[in-house]
């Protein structure tokens, strides 16, 4: 394969969900064959947002709603055809976000 790294990045909220199918991934990779670097978590992205309470008489009133999104990358050496072809078609959970470069 004229391919040297396949780099893939997960995204997730959950971030239990998210080490699960990094296991699952590593585990199909290790079957195939491949030498794997990772996963290596990235900084969590943290999104605030600030809503008032009641709209006219208490305006000093807020609530604050946080939002966290998990992210992790895995980079797999020198993978063989069957590696790519189950990476490509690996089945995820609703909630995790992935994006494979070759």
């Amino acid at each position: 394969m004229s391919t040297k790294k396949i780099r893939i990045k997960l995204k997730s909220y959950d971030h239990s969900l998210l080490d699960q199918v990094v296991a699952n991934i590593v585990d199909m990779a290790t079957k195939s064959g491949c030498k794997i670097s990772g996963p290596i978590p990235l900084p969590t992205d943290r999104e605030v947002v600030t809503i008032i309470r009641a709209p006219h008489k208490y305006k000093d009133s807020r609530e604050q709603f946080e939002s966290r999104t998990h992210k992790r990358i895995i980079d797999v050496y020198a993978p063989n055809a069957k590696a790519v072809d189950t990476l490509l078609k690996m089945n995820l959970p609703a909630g995790v976000g992935i994006d494979v470069e070759l």
